[in-house]
């Protein structure tokens, strides 16, 4: 019993082993699709398949959904089939006479598009939704006929739930934007290709509209036009607002209206945008101002109309209203500068600067109507330019005593309303390095000139002076001029100059010693050389106490002269230093009529070995072996140029003034009626004094200088000889121990014949003095007595001057 048992068990080993257990070793089929999308039109291809056997054929089965009862479309066929539908796809394998079938394949779903396309639209079809609007996505269906499709949508390329045809979004947030897309399905495996995708952009942010004006001030009759936009966005229409002020209530001018509108009255106007069937505002958009012109004209108009502006100088510019009638005006400026402008003043007023020169312009606004204005001005332009400093010249620079000086004062730009006013320089020693001068003005010119030139009547002595302009109610001046100086060579000037050596010429590498003399202990000495500048002795010497020395270190000429602390100005010497072997030796100041001089010759390092020459005016006027020329009396007719010649050689020349011997004034008596007194004066003092011990007859010519003698050292060194007036005077002076008596006439145009002169209707007054001796001339009394001399004829033939 017990090997029947094995052999039943071996033998259903077996079986199990050759044909498996019906339910856990059974084959399953396989199914494969070329394509599991059919287009429209075409067809696809289904495989199945019982691995690693052979002999089978198979069956195939269809559902037209998961619900459906599968339908076999071939029975016992091939291991492939072309099919045309869309559906749920299987298969089994069979074979054998008494048939063995495997186990059902999974299934392959297969799809298969229609030609009907799909299209997806937007309402609005905007490209940018901003957040809150309404906007349906929609799927078109073309060619649909009445078929009733079914839809699917695709955000972003993922499935969404929504099936219908339309996908609506209200109150649009950023999260709605995406790309989207959709297809049409007729049953569960028939549908549409997918359409192309839609973008739908949606803003974060609620859009402002803008508005733009054409122009911003509407001249009187015209009009203006107002544009309002949103960017990058469509379907807009706009309402329109304006306000008359900006307290005032905003009207509403046009509601859902075009982007343009067209206006004619000032005010302020502001836009916004709306759109949608549920209605979607933007924001207001900023406001424009429009301002509308009247007819009435604005005029610039500067206080003073001068061409130029000077920085510093006070700008005084006035907005007139020309036709204004009765109406209240505020006031507008505006300008190209960088000037400050000032708010609805009727003046401007500023000091000018470098950045005021340009243009100013401005307008009157209405103080009841806000926005209605005249017209900009015509601009009113501004030149400024720096500070100016006038230029003065004096004339002469070297004076005769008692001559006139002319200033002349000029302007850089010369424009109208300037005032001069005249200054004299006074020195100001407290600084020991620097030295300035104070400027006082002239007496009788605190208020200045109108002309640009001033004369001094009888200036004496060396002096210097400037002057400055001004203009305007706040005087604005301009700088002060450089100081000019006036020469004098006075030898008795309260403050004098002396030199040592005593010359004017000097030769390179001399030390010169410059003294100052008068009613002060401190004092400088200061130059001003031919095309140099006004300098002191600190620069190019040494100041010990009152006196400077200098070393003549180049060729040149210039004037010296003193300044004291206490405003003193000495007389001035032309010093001159040559780079020659010769020099004339002449001294530095002029010499009075009567004194002796001496004029020298000197060689640089070697003493005369030949005659000297010494010229006057280029003419020879000593010859010998003397090397001065010596004048014992000098006279006016010896003033010139003199120069001296040695051994070939030549020095150069200088001037040598002569002073006039100052005498009383000419008297205004008839030559002819004079003559007759003075023969019978001379006849009773004739017979007065015949046994006096002593007598003198004194007689002699004043020469009297009307103008300035000035020298031009260009054009040939040349001299203008001043007009001269001969008065003679005669008289005969008392002994020391008698008594006298003498009569002083003055007689003027003496002519050497006596020539006939018609008599005057004047009288003639004789002073005749006496005179005690025995007493001091301090305690003598002087008695005048005076007689009338009635006018008579006289013989000649002139009249009387």
């Amino acid at each position: 019993m017990g090997h029947t048992f094995l052999c039943v068990l071996s033998l259903f080993l077996l079986n199990t082993h050759l044909y498996g257990n019906t339910k856990e070793h059974k084959p399953r089929a396989s199914v494969t699709a070329d394509r599991t999308v059919i287009p429209a039109g075409d067809t696809g291809t289904l495989t199945c398949s019982v691995d690693d056997s052979e002999g089978w054929k198979y069956d195939w089965f269809r559902q037209t959904s998961w619900f459906s009862t599968p339908q076999t479309i071939r029975g016992g066929g091939r291991d492939t089939i072309s099919i045309s539908e869309g559906g749920i796809y299987y298969c089994r394998g069979k074979r054998g006479n008494s048939v063995y079938s495997t186990e059902k394949s999974d299934t392959v779903t297969i799809e298969k598009t229609v030609s009907n396309r799909a299209t997806v639209t937007l309402d609005p079809n905007w490209p940018l939704i901003y957040t809150g609007e309404t906007v349906t996505v929609r799927c078109e269906i073309q060619g649909g006929g009445r078929t009733k499709w079914t839809y699917e949508w695709k955000e972003n390329n993922l499935l969404i739930s929504k099936t219908q045809k339309e996908h609506r979004i209200s109150k649009a947030t950023l999260h709605d934007s995406g790309e989207y897309s959709c297809r049409g399905k007729m049953d569960f495996y028939s549908s549409t290709e997918w359409s192309n995708d839609v973008t739908l952009t949606v803003s974060e942010y609620k859009p402002r509209a803008s508005v733009t004006a054409d122009r911003t001030v509407i001249p009187t009759g015209d009009t203006g036009t107002l544009t309002c936009s949103v960017d990058d966005s469509e379907g807009w229409k706009y309402d329109w607002f304006r306000q008359t002020s900006w307290s005032s209530t905003p009207q509403t001018i046009r509601g859902g209206g075009p982007d343009a509108i067209s206006i004619s009255e000032g005010g302020i106007y502001y836009c916004r945008g709306r759109r949608g069937n549920s209605v979607y505002y933007t924001e207001n958009s900023y406001s424009v101002t429009i301002k509308k012109t009247v007819s009435i004209k604005a005029v610039v108009t500067q206080q003073h109309n001068w061409p130029q502006i000077f920085r510093g100088e006070m700008i005084n510019l006035t907005c007139e209203i020309q036709g204004g009638g009765d109406t209240e005006w505020d006031y507008e400026w505006t300008t190209n500068t960088y000037e400050k402008i000032p708010k609805y003043s009727e003046r401007w007023v500023f000091n000018a600067s470098g950045s005021s020169g340009g243009n100013y312009w401005c307008r009157g606004k209405d103080k009841i109507n806000f926005y209605s204005s005249t017209a900009w001005s015509d601009p009113i332009t501004l030149t400024v330019l720096n500070k100016p400093r006038p230029v003065l010249t004096v004339s002469p620079s070297w004076l005769s005593p008692g001559a006139s000086v002319t200033l002349s004062c000029e302007v850089e730009h010369p424009s109208a309303g300037w005032r001069f006013y005249w200054y004299k320089t006074v020195p100001d020693l407290s600084d020991k390095y620097y030295r300035y001068y104070r400027y006082e003005l002239l007496p009788g010119k605190d208020n200045g000139t109108e002309q640009n030139s001033s004369i001094i009547h009888g200036q004496t002595h060396t002096a210097g002076y400037v002057c400055r302009a001004g203009r305007g109610d706040s005087v604005y001046y301009t700088d002060h001029s450089g100081p000019k100086f006036v020469w004098s060579g006075d030898v008795h000037p309260s403050a004098s100059l002396t030199v040592n050596p005593d010359r004017v010429q000097h030769f390179t590498s001399d030390s010169v010693s410059l003294s100052c003399e008068g009613n002060s202990t401190e004092w400088t000495v200061r130059r001003f050389p031919d095309g140099g500048f006004l300098s002191h002795c600190y620069h190019w010497g040494t100041m010990t106490g009152s006196t400077c020395k200098f070393s003549t270190s180049r060729s040149g000429t210039a004037v010296y002269w003193c300044e004291s602390g206490s405003g003193e100005f000495s007389n001035s010497v032309n010093i001159t230093v040559h780079n020659t072997d010769i020099i004339l030796v002449s001294p530095v100041h002029p010499v009075t009529e009567g004194e002796s001089v001496t004029v020298g010759c000197k060689l640089r390092s070697k003493n005369f070995v030949s005659s000297v020459f010494f010229y006057q005016n280029d003419k020879l006027r000593q010859n010998d072996t003397r090397q001065e020329l010596n004048i014992s009396a000098v006279s006016k007719s010896d003033e010139g140029f003199y120069k001296c010649q040695s051994s070939g050689k030549v020095s150069p020349q200088s001037w040598l003034t002569v002073n006039a011997v100052s005498k009383h004034e000419s008297s205004s008596l008839p030559v002819a009626l004079t003559i007759g007194l003075v023969c019978g004066i001379l006849l009773i003092i004739f017979l007065l004094f015949y046994h006096f011990r002593q007598s003198k007859d004194s007689c002699f010519i004043r020469q009297m200088q009307s103008d300035s003698t000035s020298r031009d050292s260009s054009t040939n060194h040349g001299v203008n000889r001043n007009e001269k007036e001969h008065n003679e005077y005669c008289s005969l002076l008392r002994g020391e121990s008698q008594e006298v008596t003498y009569s002083l006439i003055e007689l003027k145009h003496i002519e050497k014949k006596c020539k006939d002169h018609k008599p005057e209707e004047s009288p003639v007054y004789s002073d005749v003095k006496t005179e005690t001796t025995g007493k001091s001339s301090a305690a003598a009394t002087d008695e005048s007595v005076y007689s009338e001399v009635k006018p008579g004829t006289a013989v000649g033939d002139k009249a009387a001057t």
